[in-house]
């Protein structure tokens, strides 16, 4: 008889003998691989923990005792166990289930975790919470990777967690992997200690933790006595457990960086399903990484740093062919930012790749270590905008108006491949200044983009058409939205259109020409309304006496969740059809 179908929540689970419990991990990997093969999603993580979440559920009163995942691509198999296996065929997709935990879906998602690192911290504030409460009974689990374990907000969890009574059980699950390979000094410890070869004192014991392991963690007899024993014990543990990224989908295990992460793929075989063979425009990932490697092999001072993305972001081009001059810092936002002011203090020229939502995470670097100083740092911001399925925790739209309240500091978001080529090539010849360059996952918009580089006039926008009454100013690639909803406007009716390249410095002689010519303006950007390029566009209007309307579109005072990126533009109102909806109201008071 199956035994999944008949939990509902972890009481379900607890009232299974122990014996039975392997055979429900196995029909949990079986019914996870056959979800995401078809829904695609985050794979090898939740593969990795299935023994683990069911001895967590199975020994821990979840939700009363509080249970954190960091990050939160481990959790699939805690949803599922956690009342939501029947909707789980929803996860990431728009009006479902996130694909991380989240406290207002479920009781049990003690904390959201989509960024990594967190949940040390967290879980230390909820013991403490617990003990001023008077819950003195409560549990406090935090599972966190070997890849975010290694991050400094980490540490200062840890540093502090050490030194408290509160009763916390941090549990390292170590497969020496994030979604590439971990790196760095503590993961060659880590590697140590599995080994029995570490020289030095257990460096968790000298935090003051109580340490037990390494634990196979796919051995659910010994994670149910092990975690039974550690819940008697008071004050900080940390029990390190060795997995498997993948564990049970043989492709999964010997790909791990591709099936983080795989898209589609045959449940039976594991074998990934090709899209479309027909040639395409290139992601603009591709397009940053080889356009860095060609410039990288012409400029000896050009290097390159990524935060724990070198596959996602295409820097692994560099890192393959010139590792001397290329990094990945793992998951450390806050160092690799002052890492590249540090060498562009010294002549470097570091080109340090982020994605958007996670250089949230070095602000005060970003304004102390490199604006303030005004160091040449060029930060090429990978998945601004809206990136889809990832949802709340992933969109990057904040990035606009968090950098353009900044001095010194350049903002530019390339309408196409070969802006993002050009504007690479005219910052590494030398700006003076630090530089934004924001650009979309995914697919752009040309194939023959490999053209000869062309220098780029700082702060200069540029007319794509000529038109009347109305000027739609655009940042960014939806501009190519703009222009797919006007090609079906005749040269007599068509509103202007005004790709404007830079946010900042915005193209203040263009501006003038534009709000002198037209009696309305219209603001494109695929970010946050508040602060952004429209309030960039209406402050210029304010501060020159410009009494035209202004309407800007773009994202609202709200967190946007998952879906397809068309879905979302749509729920937004970024999509060609409510931007046309708005030009045709306009037209028809000017006719």
């Amino acid at each position: 008889m199956e035994l999944l179908p008949h939990i509902h929540s972890p009481e379900d689970l607890r009232r299974l003998s122990p014996e039975s419990l392997p055979a429900l991990a196995a029909e949990m990997r079986d019914f996870i691989i056959d979800v995401v093969a078809a829904k695609e999603g985050h794979l090898g993580a939740s593969l990795g923990v299935v023994e683990l979440t069911i001895a967590l559920h199975y020994v821990y009163n979840t939700p009363d005792d509080r249970l954190i995942w960091d990050v939160g691509h481990q959790a699939y198999g805690h949803k599922i166990l956690t009342g939501r296996q029947e909707s789980f065929i929803t996860n990431r997709q728009y009006g479902g289930l996130s694909g991380f935990p989240k406290r207002s879906e479920s009781p049990y998602d003690a904390f959201g975790t989509g960024h990594s690192s967190t949940s040390i911290s967290a879980i230390l504030g909820m013991a403490i919470a617990s003990r001023l409460s008077g819950k003195k009974d409560r549990k406090h689990i935090a599972v966190i990777g070997d890849a975010s374990i290694a991050s400094g907000m980490a540490f200062e969890g840890l540093n502090h967690a050490g030194e408290s009574p509160a009763d916390v059980l941090i549990i390292l699950n170590d497969n020496a992997i994030g979604i590439d390979p971990s790196v760095g000094a503590l993961k060659k410890y880590l590697t140590n200690v599995k080994q029995g070869t570490a020289k030095d004192e257990n460096i968790f014991e000298c935090l003051n933790f109580e340490y037990t392991g390494p634990v196979d963690g796919h051995n659910l007899p010994l994670l149910i006595n092990t975690l039974k024993d550690l819940k008697q014990v008071q004050g900080p543990k940390l029990l390190h457990l060795i997995t498997t990224k993948g564990k049970g989908l043989k492709k999964a295990e010997e790909e791990q960086v591709t099936y983080h992460a795989p898209g589609k793929f045959d449940k039976h075989t594991g074998d990934l399903i090709q899209g479309s063979k027909t040639t395409g425009p290139p992601k603009f990932q591709e397009v940053f990484g080889l356009t860095l490697l060609e410039l990288a092999k012409e400029n000896q001072r050009i290097v390159g740093i990524t935060p724990a993305m070198p596959t996602g972001s295409s820097m692994k081009y560099m890192i393959e062919a010139i590792p001397d001059r290329a990094w990945d810092v793992g998951i450390a936002e806050q160092h690799a930012v002052t890492l590249a002011a540090g060498m562009a203090a010294d002549g470097l020229i570091p080109f340090c790749n982020v994605y958007s939502t996670f250089l949230q995470r070095a602000y005060d670097q970003v304004i102390h270590d490199v604006a303030l100083q005004d160091l040449p740092v060029i930060f090429c911001l990978d998945r601004a905008g809206l990136v889809g399925q990832d949802g709340a925790t992933h969109h990057g739209l904040y990035d606009i108006a968090y950098l353009r309240c900044i001095p010194n500091l350049y903002i530019f978001a390339p309408m196409n491949e070969a802006e993002l080529r050009n504007i690479m090539y005219t910052a590494q010849l030398g700006l003076g200044h630090p530089i934004a360059i924001r650009y979309p996952r995914g697919r752009g918009v040309m194939t023959d983009w490999q053209q000869p580089f062309e220098e780029i006039t700082i702060g200069k926008g540029q007319r794509l058409k000529q038109g009347k009454h109305i000027a739609i100013l655009s940042i960014g690639t939806v501009g190519n939205t703009v222009g797919e909803m006007l090609s079906g406007y005749s040269e007599d009716s068509s509103p202007g259109h005004y790709n404007m390249r830079f946010v900042k410095p915005l193209d203040e002689n263009l501006l003038h020409r534009i709000f002198s010519e037209y009696p309305y303006i219209i603001t494109v950007e695929d970010g946050c309304k508040a602060g952004g390029f429209g309030s960039a566009v209406l402050e210029f209007a304010n501060e020159n006496g410009y009494k035209n309307p202004v309407k800007i579109f773009g994202v609202e005072d709200r967190f946007i969740e998952q879906g397809t990126v068309a879905e979302l533009q749509a729920e937004a109102g970024l999509d060609p059809a409510t931007i046309k909806n708005y030009v045709e109201q306009l037209l028809e008071i000017t006719r």
